[in-house]
């Protein structure tokens, strides 16, 4: 049995501990926030055996071999690196870091320790992802020359929040990131940019359209926190196209050919849109695996030199 510390106790720290229920090889051993309180409530809702006051606490209890990090953006990198230095692999929500130095400090530690980091990257894990990448790869659609993304969100940003908070907010990387994870498993590592478009209000992007160049072949990344939009990525080949809905959380693809009618396939979840991710990380560990090959390392790497180079024609 897999026992694992969840740190940090907001919405997604609720929404993972319930699915992680589901995962018949591990359970909630602890969970850490800054209230006492906020910890003891959390606990006992999710039938956590420990609730700590401190994360540092519950990286210094020797029984948990795996942490959720599900803190703000700007806490990502030190918490990482800290429950791997203390011998406990990491599974840390997105986006993994700020920038690609920092992800670069996690991979060196990562790798220094043989201990495994996987970005929490939810799509890659749906059932339906994984048949859209046998489609790509039997050649359906010819080969990918283009792929556009888009996922705005029209949130309500009053009161205290990190996504208004100047270094860790914004769309790029609250829900851009989701864009250049299909940007990178699909088009590979990111050149240069072609044109950025985008709205920084206060130093935070609320509206982004970029289009990248990936060695030729052209990436398009939307994201927004100011106008709701349809939430798909299209990948377009030589042959035709697809169709990804809610590219964030995918259940259905549709296949577009000339002179065919459309084709589409519907595969719900195995449980629910976290419970995919946390299989594979169990499958992982029990595997003594120090590296996922669906969440690489350098993915993770890519999509932070992904946003990187948008970031540069703010």
């Amino acid at each position: 049995m897999i026992n694992w510390g969840i740190i940090g106790l907001g919405y997604i720290a609720g929404r993972f501990a319930a699915s992680l229920k589901n995962e018949n090889r591990s359970q909630i051993f602890a969970v850490s926030s800054r209230s006492q309180n906020k910890a003891d409530e959390f606990a006992k809702k999710y039938s956590a055996s420990k609730a700590y006051a401190s994360h540092d606490l519950l990286l210094a209890d020797e029984s948990i071999q795996a942490v959720y990090i599900a803190l703000p953006h700007s806490m990502h990198k030190d918490f990482s690196i800290r429950a791997l230095r203390s011998g406990k692999a990491v599974l840390c929500e997105k986006p993994a870091t700020l920038n690609p130095e920092e992800m670069n400090e996690i991979i060196s530690v990562s790798r220094e320790e043989k201990i495994l980091f996987m970005e929490a990257m939810k799509p890659r894990f749906e059932p339906i992802y994984r048949k859209l990448k046998s489609i790509v790869a039997e050649n359906v659609i010819g080969e990918i020359v283009k792929v556009e993304t888009s996922l705005c969100n029209e949130m309500n940003l009053n009161g205290k929040t990190y996504h208004t908070q100047k270094g860790q907010g914004g769309s790029l990387l609250d829900v851009g990131i989701y864009c250049a994870s299909w940007l990178d498993d699909f088009l590979g590592k990111v050149t240069d940019s072609k044109n950025v478009v985008s709205d920084v209000r206060d130093g935070i992007d609320y509206y982004i359209d970029a289009e990248l160049n990936f060695s030729g072949k052209i990436g398009q990344m939307e994201c927004a926190f100011d106008r709701k939009k349809p939430r798909q990525a299209i990948l377009h080949g030589t042959l035709g196209r697809i169709v990804i809905d809610e590219m964030h959380r995918p259940q259905s693809i549709t296949i577009l050919k000339n002179n065919e009618p459309p084709m589409k396939i519907e595969i719900p979840y195995e449980v629910d849109d976290f419970f995919g991710e946390i299989k594979h990380f169990t499958d992982l560990l029990e595997n003594r695996r120090i590296e996922s090959d669906l969440m690489s390392l350098d993915s993770s790497l890519n999509c932070a030199e992904i946003l990187e180079v948008i970031r540069k024609n703010f």
